[in-house]
Protein backbone atom coordinates (compact mmCIF):
# COMPACT_ATOMS: atom_id res chain seq x y z
CA UNK A 1 0.00 0.00 0.00
CA UNK A 2 2.05 2.95 -1.21
CA UNK A 3 1.49 6.67 -1.18
CA UNK A 4 0.34 8.99 1.53
CA UNK A 5 -1.87 7.86 4.32
CA UNK A 6 -5.29 9.46 4.56
CA UNK A 7 -5.90 12.14 7.15
CA UNK A 8 -9.25 12.14 8.93
CA UNK A 9 -10.92 14.68 11.17
CA UNK A 10 -12.42 13.62 14.48
CA UNK A 11 -15.83 14.28 12.95
CA UNK A 12 -15.02 11.77 10.15
CA UNK A 13 -13.98 9.15 12.68
CA UNK A 14 -16.89 9.85 15.06
CA UNK A 15 -19.39 8.61 12.48
CA UNK A 16 -17.88 5.11 12.69
CA UNK A 17 -19.26 4.27 16.12
CA UNK A 18 -21.27 1.06 15.94
CA UNK A 19 -20.79 -2.71 15.69
CA UNK A 20 -20.88 -2.80 11.89
CA UNK A 21 -18.44 0.12 11.49
CA UNK A 22 -16.10 0.96 14.36
CA UNK A 23 -13.06 3.28 14.14
CA UNK A 24 -10.74 4.36 16.94
CA UNK A 25 -8.12 7.09 17.34
CA UNK A 26 -5.01 5.91 19.20
CA UNK A 27 -1.73 7.83 19.33
CA UNK A 28 -2.65 10.03 16.37
CA UNK A 29 -3.60 7.12 14.11
CA UNK A 30 -7.01 5.93 12.96
CA UNK A 31 -7.88 2.24 13.14
CA UNK A 32 -10.89 0.42 11.68
CA UNK A 33 -11.42 -2.24 14.37
CA UNK A 34 -14.78 -3.47 13.06
CA UNK A 35 -13.44 -6.94 12.19
CA UNK A 36 -11.73 -7.18 15.59
CA UNK A 37 -14.79 -6.43 17.76
CA UNK A 38 -15.75 -10.08 18.26
CA UNK A 39 -12.15 -11.15 18.99
CA UNK A 40 -11.24 -8.34 21.41
CA UNK A 41 -10.45 -9.96 24.78
CA UNK A 42 -12.09 -7.09 26.66
CA UNK A 43 -15.31 -7.38 24.66
CA UNK A 44 -16.73 -5.13 21.96
CA UNK A 45 -18.34 -2.68 24.41
CA UNK A 46 -14.91 -1.47 25.50
CA UNK A 47 -14.00 -0.59 21.93
CA UNK A 48 -17.39 0.92 21.14
CA UNK A 49 -17.21 3.16 24.20
CA UNK A 50 -13.88 4.55 22.97
CA UNK A 51 -15.26 5.84 19.65
CA UNK A 52 -15.62 9.54 18.86
CA UNK A 53 -12.66 10.66 20.95
CA UNK A 54 -8.92 10.23 21.33
CA UNK A 55 -8.79 6.73 22.86
CA UNK A 56 -5.04 6.81 23.56
CA UNK A 57 -5.45 7.10 27.34
CA UNK A 58 -8.02 4.30 27.40
CA UNK A 59 -5.66 2.12 25.37
CA UNK A 60 -2.61 2.92 27.52
CA UNK A 61 -4.46 2.48 30.83
CA UNK A 62 -5.18 -1.16 30.02
CA UNK A 63 -1.53 -1.98 29.32
CA UNK A 64 -1.69 -3.83 26.01
CA UNK A 65 0.97 -6.40 25.16
CA UNK A 66 3.50 -5.96 22.37
CA UNK A 67 1.63 -8.58 20.32
CA UNK A 68 -1.57 -6.57 20.73
CA UNK A 69 0.28 -3.45 19.58
CA UNK A 70 1.71 -5.22 16.55
CA UNK A 71 -1.78 -6.45 15.57
CA UNK A 72 -2.89 -2.83 15.25
CA UNK A 73 -1.00 -2.40 11.96
CA UNK A 74 -3.55 -4.50 10.07
CA UNK A 75 -6.38 -2.20 11.22
CA UNK A 76 -4.62 1.09 10.39
CA UNK A 77 -6.57 3.28 7.93
CA UNK A 78 -4.92 6.69 8.29
CA UNK A 79 -3.94 9.52 10.59
CA UNK A 80 -6.03 11.92 12.62
CA UNK A 81 -5.94 15.65 12.04
CA UNK A 82 -4.89 16.48 15.61
CA UNK A 83 -6.26 20.03 15.31
CA UNK A 84 -9.77 18.49 15.26
CA UNK A 85 -9.32 16.79 18.64
CA UNK A 86 -10.41 19.04 21.50
CA UNK A 87 -7.59 19.85 23.85
CA UNK A 88 -7.88 18.20 27.21
CA UNK A 89 -8.86 20.60 29.92
CA UNK A 90 -7.06 19.82 33.13
CA UNK A 91 -9.58 19.37 35.92
CA UNK A 92 -9.29 22.04 38.55
CA UNK A 93 -11.42 21.45 41.62
CA UNK A 94 -13.72 24.27 42.71
CA UNK A 95 -12.25 26.66 45.20
CA UNK A 96 -12.86 25.48 48.74
CA UNK A 97 -13.02 27.99 51.57
CA UNK A 98 -9.68 27.97 53.27
CA UNK A 99 -9.76 26.04 56.52
CA UNK A 100 -8.72 28.43 59.23
CA UNK A 101 -7.35 26.58 62.23
CA UNK A 102 -7.64 29.72 64.36
CA UNK A 103 -11.43 29.49 64.15
CA UNK A 104 -11.52 25.99 65.64
CA UNK A 105 -11.37 27.17 69.28
CA UNK A 106 -14.07 29.72 68.48
CA UNK A 107 -16.29 26.91 67.17
CA UNK A 108 -15.65 24.76 70.26
CA UNK A 109 -16.46 27.68 72.57
CA UNK A 110 -19.75 28.29 70.75
CA UNK A 111 -20.59 24.60 70.92
CA UNK A 112 -19.85 24.50 74.65
CA UNK A 113 -21.87 27.69 75.23
CA UNK A 114 -24.82 25.86 73.67
CA UNK A 115 -24.27 22.41 75.18
CA UNK A 116 -23.22 23.34 78.74
CA UNK A 117 -26.62 24.84 79.73
CA UNK A 118 -28.37 21.83 78.17
CA UNK A 119 -26.22 19.41 80.17
CA UNK A 120 -26.82 21.37 83.37
CA UNK A 121 -30.56 21.50 82.69
CA UNK A 122 -30.56 17.75 81.94
CA UNK A 123 -28.73 17.01 85.20
CA UNK A 124 -31.10 19.24 87.19
CA UNK A 125 -34.17 17.54 85.71
CA UNK A 126 -32.58 14.11 86.28
CA UNK A 127 -31.72 14.86 89.91
CA UNK A 128 -35.15 16.34 90.52
CA UNK A 129 -36.84 13.29 88.97
CA UNK A 130 -34.60 10.88 90.91
CA UNK A 131 -35.09 12.60 94.26
CA UNK A 132 -38.88 12.84 93.81
CA UNK A 133 -39.30 9.16 92.86
CA UNK A 134 -37.19 7.88 95.78
CA UNK A 135 -38.93 10.06 98.39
Amino acid sequence: MGGESRVFTLADVSGHNHRKDCWLVIEGKVYDVTKFLEDHPGGDEVLLSATGKDATDDFEDVGHSTSARSMMDEFYVGDIDTSTIPTKVKYTPPKQPHYNQDKTPEFIIRLLQFLAPLVILGLAVGIRFYTKSSA
